[in-house]
């Protein structure tokens, strides 16, 4: 599948790995960057939700349209698809999920 991210930021993160250990952290920075690299090998949604640690799941609340996978611990990244065939999946952000 294609990735984009709604921030240079995020791309920056993922392309950089010091960026985003400044950002959150080691071993989120590291997570982050293996969770792109699984999702850009995912043929389609259906894998993705199937690879397991990930806890893939759809969003409700104000969330919803989103998908929530976790990243490390409470860190949660939350994402889009997109395109004719949901093909394309846009990387909307990293939170610690639930707070503190």
């Amino acid at each position: 599948m294609e990735i984009v991210f709604r921030t240079k930021k995020l791309e920056r993160c993922y392309r950089e790995y010091e960026v985003g250990r400044r950002a959150w952290g080691p071993a989120v920075a590291r997570k982050f960057i293996q969770r792109i690299d699984l999702l850009q090998e995912a043929a389609n949604m259906h894998e993705v939700e199937r690879l397991p640690g990930l806890d893939c799941h759809r969003l409700k609340g104000d969330r919803a349209g989103q998908y929530g996978l976790t990243v490390h611990g409470r860190w949660r990244l939350a994402f889009t698809l997109q395109g004719n065939k949901a093909e394309i999946i846009l990387i909307e952000e990293v939170s610690k999920h639930y707070g503190d």
